[in-house]
């Protein structure tokens, strides 16, 4: 009989173990995670109890014109030129997108980005309010 040392049956077993552990285990979880997860064909579905989406319209006089054209060609020179000017006054960004040249939704989603940021008992700058 040959008796193999107990170092190398302990080195054996653990080269079975870690060769077992090479192959994935499936388990119901996964399985249920996998099953859950969209496809990329799949459209996501919203939830029937989940509150509405809709966007609403802005209010008359208060639409800044449309995305792809300048604000100087949706509402003017002069007008455009003050919404820049206001930017400029209030951003503390370093390159604001404060130019006539960007669209007018663009440059008063910078005033309220920058205006949002004062605290409920800090001043904010008249230009806020405009």
């Amino acid at each position: 009989m040959v008796r193999v040392p107990a170092t190398l049956a302990l080195l054996g077993l653990m080269a079975l173990s870690l060769a077992a552990c090479g192959s994935p285990e499936t388990t119901p979880a996964a399985e249920k995670a996998a099953d859950a997860a969209p496809s990329a064909d799949q459209t996501p579905v919203m939830p029937e109890d989940a509150p509405p989406q809709e966007e609403e319209a802005a209010p008359e006089g208060e639409q800044l014109g449309d995305a792809k054209r300048t604000c100087t060609g949706s509402i003017g020179a002069a007008a455009a030129t003050r919404l820049a000017e206001r930017c400029t006054m209030v951003s503390p960004a370093t390159h604001p997108p404060c130019n006539p040249d960007n669209a007018c939704a663009l440059i008063q989603d910078e005033i309220d980005r920058a205006c949002g940021q004062y605290g409920p008992g800090e001043t904010k700058p008249a230009e806020c309010a405009a």
